[in-house]
């Protein structure tokens, strides 16, 4: 099995899906929210923020982890001794 990135427009992408060979399990999709959290059906902010985390969750057993790494800003922009 293989993982594939489709790009462009939400037709493009559709096309492109359904001309895939196979059967597709899972689409991840990133919808805009409004500015007002607590508008999506009653659910509260905080809510929201635990589904959210509840997204990355499932994606922890294909996440890398290393030891402590500074990934701010300064450092990723910073050449390092022999760059």
């Amino acid at each position: 099995m293989t993982a594939r990135v489709l790009t462009g427009s939400k037709q493009e992408i559709a096309q492109k899906v359904a001309n895939l060979p196979g059967e597709v399990r899972e689409a991840i999709v990133f919808v805009e929210e409004s500015t007002d959290l607590g508008s999506r059906g009653g659910e509260s902010s905080v809510e929201v923020a635990r589904e959210a985390e509840d997204i990355f969750a499932e994606m922890e057993p294909y996440m890398v982890h290393v030891g402590d790494v500074d990934d701010s800003r300064e450092a990723l922009y910073t050449r390092q001794e022999g760059e």
